[in-house]
């Protein structure tokens, strides 16, 4: 099903608004980030400084990825109707299958992530805490200003990285697994249930 012309107006219009915002916030977490990497190599917590590090550089790719011009004209989230309905903090929304994607994806960078970062705490000898790694407060790795709201992205993020900290930080497969190039993967039911896509069709 197409969106009519004037609605894709409007969708263009809207990611392209919400691409620049995004790239303005980008780079103040990257800001924030390199002051909190300088505080924990002054306390010489080395895993959490090199896990934070390799986090940061995701994120300045991000930054340099985003800096290339989007071509809204020919991008298939604009003209495809929405497919599904998801509710984020009370309020029901709509995406198509693009969008479902990215939310998808947040799920599994920030399992992904968060093993990293418990893996991380439990060298370093500090007790388990997943809100206190940047990380979890960032919530932004993955995210290009596209499709779905940073806030929503950023939620699934965490709903994510929570279950992966707790596996990492423990060394266990609980919420995911280990896959054959050494990523880690939210398991696939678990993923469902966390999303709570519903079909509009």
């Amino acid at each position: 099903m197409v969106v009519p012309a004037a609605d894709q107006r409007q969708r263009a219009q809207a990611e392209q608004q919400r691409s620049a915002q995004y790239r303005q916030r980008l780079d103040q977490q990257v800001r924030l980030g390199q002051l909190q990497a300088a505080q924990e190599q002054q306390q010489k917590r080395a895993a959490q400084y090199r896990a934070q590090q390799q986090y940061l550089a995701q994120l300045r790719a991000q930054q340099l990825r985003l800096q290339t011009a989007r071509n809204y004209s020919n991008d298939p989230y604009i003209s495809t109707a929405p497919s599904y309905r998801y509710a984020y903090s009370g309020v029901n929304r709509q995406t198509n299958q693009y969008g479902a994607d990215v939310l998808r994806q947040a799920v599994n960078y920030g399992y992904q992530e968060g093993v990293r970062f418990g893996q991380a705490d439990r060298q370093d000898g500090l007790t388990p805490n997943f809100q206190n790694s940047y990380a979890y407060q960032d919530a932004n790795y993955g995210y290009a200003g596209n499709y779905v709201d940073q806030s929503d992205y950023n939620y699934y993020f965490r709903q994510g990285f929570q279950r992966g900290y707790t596996d990492g930080y423990y060394s266990r497969s609980q919420y995911g697994s280990t896959l054959a190039n050494g990523n880690s993967s939210i398991l696939a039911g678990l993923l469902t249930t966390i999303l709570g896509l519903t079909s509009l069709r």
